[in-house]
């Protein structure tokens, strides 16, 4: 699963709500005021520590820094492909004989590197027989497993929730557990950390080389999105699909995705939040007796390579036998920019909920189109895109969409939102933060991404006061400044010719 990195507003209301703060202070930093227990081991890794009251449980969210971005061509989809692997187990979990499986990854790896050379000198039947040998050898492997052995042993302890998200920037783990179960976490992360084997490898690249067939390659909106991405980033990282192109998938080796792993995903790099009901000197000394001794890593690659500014419209056609679709991408600043929460009001008040401009003119008015909305991303660590992604209702076409987008979009730079409209969007991004950290690993969710991002938990909380004082102006310049005619790539999914 890939979930797009988002800006996270916090307005005042919501920690009053969220943390039952007694009085209505206007503070801009009142974030700062929340009982955050920070410990930073030796080795580099970060931990949050958040006590909340309510339910016994305790949400755990851990955040590596690496994504899509740090991949270059012949690696992309490795930090997908060890989101899977790394629920595989290690050297004590997951096994009945690591030893004997370790004799048996040796030989499927020279098979597999056998078979490398053939697929380059066009052996196809060789092909075939290499791959059905490396499949033989990892169902011989899988005699001394135990499989799903992880899940089984967190699912046994009352574990909720358990899975993982790879974007473009990071790949993040999360589950929730009975609070006095918090140590077994601390007992399991720590192992995988340290120890992972990457057991039924070949077996898990299948399954994921099928998820980019069925959600790209033979779905419509997975190749368009893909292609506007490509179009839009000529030289930005961002423009690597988090999934991985299917030529690499198909050549990746557990050599490779294990050095990576070892190079990358180190305490160094990891931010973990824990909120709920926990002591957090306990917590902190679990994190210490656990942790501690696990190695340092390489800090990932610097990315330095910029975008080139963009000085015309870039169009992309897709088609296919499906009814159509139109995303239009403008080029914008990272969510660390301080026009990032102008940026998010804007795109709210285009497309934020029913009242939105061009919800209520295309779907509630005109009625052309089944829904617009929009979108941030593909990360937010540096320059993204502002997408409006909508599907007309036929007859109607794209182009008529595309008009009244910027028909609208035109509107906005020249006059600027009115004030009522500004209103709405705050109350809208207000009740919207109440819901999201309405859950203890809501929070975490927060808390580990803000650290992760800037390097301080606390910007969520800052990003309301800026929020709040967004005007009407600083609405109509960011509409007249960035979302131009010669910033904008358009992809288009329409019908095969004679369908």
């Amino acid at each position: 699963m890939c979930i797009v990195p988002r800006l996270i507003l916090i307005t005042t209301a919501t920690v009053l709500v969220a943390f039952g703060s007694q009085e209505a202070s206007a503070q801009e930093h009142l974030g700062e005021q929340l009982p955050v227990k920070e410990v930073t081991l030796a080795n580099g890794m970060r931990f949050l520590i958040l006590p909340r009251d309510g339910s016994p449980t305790v949400s755990f969210v851990a955040r590596f820094g690496v994504g899509s971005v740090h991949e270059r061509s012949g690696t992309t989809g490795t930090a997908h492909l060890l989101e899977h692997l790394l629920f595989k187990g290690t050297t004590t979990i997951g096994t009945r004989n690591v030893n004997s499986e370790r004799d048996l990854f040796g030989i499927m790896d020279a098979v597999h590197d056998t078979l490398i050379r053939a697929r380059a000198g066009a052996e196809t039947e060789r092909v075939e027989i290499l791959s059905n040998r490396i499949k033989a050898l990892e169902d011989s492997a899988r005699i001394f497993t135990e499989p799903n052995e992880f899940d089984r042993i967190l699912t046994e302890a009352g574990a909720r929730g358990l899975n993982a998200t790879t974007s473009s920037e990071a790949t993040t783990y999360f589950v929730e557990l009975p609070a006095n179960r918090t140590e077994l976490w601390f007992a399991l992360e720590a192992e995988r950390m340290s120890d992972p084997v990457f057991r039924d490898f070949y077996t898990e690249r299948n399954v994921v080389m099928e998820e980019r067939r069925l959600r790209v390659e033979t779905n419509p909106v997975g190749l368009l999105y893909e292609a506007h991405l490509n179009a839009a980033f000529s030289v930005h990282p961002y423009g690597i699909p988090v999934i991985g192109y299917m030529s690499d998938l198909e050549t990746l080796s557990r050599r490779d995705v294990k050095d990576y792993y070892n190079r990358f995903y180190g305490p160094n790099n990891t931010v973990v939040s824990i909120v709920g009901d926990i002591n957090p000197d306990q917590v902190e000394g679990w994190a210490r007796s656990y942790f501690s001794s696990v190695p340092r890593g390489e800090d990932p690659p610097p990315i330095l390579v910029e975008e080139p500014q963009q000085v015309g419209e870039r169009r992309v056609i897709v088609e296919w036998d499906t009814e159509p679709r139109l995303r239009i991408g403008w080029h914008v600043p990272s969510s660390l920019h301080r026009d990032a929460e102008t940026i998010a009001i804007l795109s709210s008040i285009l497309c934020g909920g029913r009242t939105s401009r061009l919800h209520r003119r295309m779907v509630l008015e005109d009625r052309i189109a089944t829904a617009v909305f929009a979108t941030t991303g593909p990360g937010a660590r540096y320059p993204q895109l502002l997408t409006l992604e909508a599907t007309p209702i036929g007859p109607h076409t794209t182009a008529e969409l595309e008009n009244i987008i910027y028909e609208e979009i035109d509107r906005l730079a020249a006059d600027g939102p009115t004030d009522d409209e500004l209103e709405r969007v705050r109350n809208q991004v207000e009740a919207g933060a109440i819901r999201r950290i309405d859950s203890n690993l809501g929070v975490a969710f927060q808390l580990a991404d803000s650290e992760s991002l800037t390097g301080d938990w606390r910007h969520t909380f800052r990003s309301a006061a800026r929020l709040q004082r967004v005007s009407a102006e600083d609405v109509r310049r960011v509409a007249a400044d960035y979302l131009t005619e010669q910033n904008r790539t358009v992809a288009v999914l329409k019908r095969e010719t004679g369908l």
